[in-house]
């Protein structure tokens, strides 16, 4: 596994494999992996010959009350971790290498970033759009994978890569879960035992909301209320938003006659979780078949 820090070094070696033939495959990180993370680089496997990952905990992204001076970090860990996997190439790179003195672009994905987490959160999308962008154009990848833990993040890149006719496609992957449901997130590593056993309500509330609609419930303000007293029914919980809406446009529904999101983000203490589910839909058990910005 090579491990590279500069950007030109990568771009030299990513060309030189497409010219080679193969295909390129990459999953963006920001560390602290786990086994949600591996799962993707899996997947990428699956689909490229040649896997590459990046590891870099992108400050654009946080705001200035966020958590990113105590973002988890452990390098040696991710590196034999992606190694375990079969990664071929890990960009590492510093945040000068991506930000350096005097850069000043950004790129914006409009009406998507302005639901669910781009209301509590303003400017984080433009972080992650232009952050990923950049990753794009320096690994030249053909395929890149992305979790749809992050269901809004997944549908902003696959929105960028179709609006700026990026030449690659987006595989969405299903939330990997710990065997008690909890959906996997280097965040969790900042639960206490009981903030723990709460932060299982936002899987519970996801089952709650498929039970309801089982039962002919298609009222979203009910479901709504439903899911939010089931999570402050637990310890140490604060409702950020329970939202259900249009999973293409993320627009708000009042009913849910269609295939509908459900999407969560909660405060457990002080550690800021999210999940998600669609509601009406076909299960989804397998990693989705790649295509140009899908945006599932």
């Amino acid at each position: 596994m090579e491990v590279l820090e500069r950007i030109d070094a990568v771009q030299k070696r990513c060309e030189d494999l497409r010219l080679s033939g193969k295909t390129l495959g990459f999953v963006p990180t920001m560390g602290f992996l786990h086994e949600g993370h591996l799962e993707l680089m899996r997947i990428a496997k699956r689909h490229a010959d040649v896997v590459i990952v990046s590891i870099f905990v992108n400050p654009a992204q946080f705001g200035p009350a966020e958590d990113f001076d105590r973002y988890p970090r452990d390098t040696e860990g991710d590196l034999e971790k992606a190694r375990s996997v079969g990664v071929d190439i890990v960009f590492l790179p510093s945040v000068p290498e991506i930000y350096p003195d005097g850069y000043q672009t950004k790129v914006s994905v409009d009406r998507l970033t302005k639901h669910l987490c781009g209301v509590s959160r303003p400017g984080h999308f433009d972080g992650v759009t232009t952050v990923v962008a950049k990753l794009f154009n320096i690994t030249k990848t053909h395929i890149a994978v992305f979790g749809q833990k992050d269901y809004q993040q997944l549908t902003v890149i696959s929105r960028m890569v179709r609006d700026l006719n990026m030449d690659l496609d987006i595989v969405g992957v299903p939330t990997f879960r710990e065997p008690d449901g909890l959906a996997m997130s280097s965040r969790n590593a900042y639960l206490d035992p009981e903030q723990r056993r709460s932060a299982l309500s936002l899987k519970k509330s996801l089952d709650l909301a498929r039970h309801l609609l089982e039962k002919g419930e298609r009222r979203a303000e009910e479901v709504k209320k439903a899911v939010e007293g089931l999570i402050l029914s637990h310890p140490h919980t604060a409702i950020d938003y329970v939202t259900l809406c249009d999973p293409v446009t993320l627009e708000d529904v009042e009913t849910l006659e269609a295939e509908t999101l459900l999407a969560l983000a909660v405060k457990v203490g002080n550690t800021r979780l999210i999940d998600n589910c669609l509601l009406g839909g076909a299960s989804k058990n397998e990693d989705i078949p790649k295509q140009k910005g899908q945006r599932e």
